[in-house]
């Protein structure tokens, strides 16, 4: 049975900080992302990073936010830093094989709120 597992939301205050982790079990991902969602929107990918390390962005969080993997742990990091109340969502850790789509495993989600 395949599970990611996230932690790591809460609330913070506009340029503060928080770090998202999620745990996969039962596989090993070619590629391992995070998404984010706010109500009555798509879900819309932030940052992705391959099992070779090659990562990809959304723009509006380039040189804020940092991904990053370990490998012996079967785990995806998402560093957030200098937030923004419109980085408020809630964000999805995603498993998958394909550089095209999102792949078919997601975390249950975990709140981040950026309000002063």
């Amino acid at each position: 049975q395949v599970e990611l597992m996230e932690s790591g939301g809460g609330s913070v205050q506009p340029g503060g900080s928080l770090r998202l982790s999620c745990v996969a079990s039962g596989s090993i991902f070619r590629i391992m992302a995070w998404y984010r969602q706010t109500p009555g929107k798509e879900r819309a990918l932030v940052a992705s990073m391959t099992h070779g390390g090659v990562t990809n962005y959304l723009e509006s969080v380039k040189g804020r936010f940092t991904i990053s993997r370990d490998h012996t742990k079967n785990a995806v990091y998402l560093q957030m830093n200098s937030l923004k109340p419109e980085d408020t969502a809630v964000y999805f850790c995603n498993g998958g094989f394909s550089d095209s789509r999102p792949g078919n495993y997601w975390g249950q989600g975990t709140q981040v709120t950026v309000s002063s």
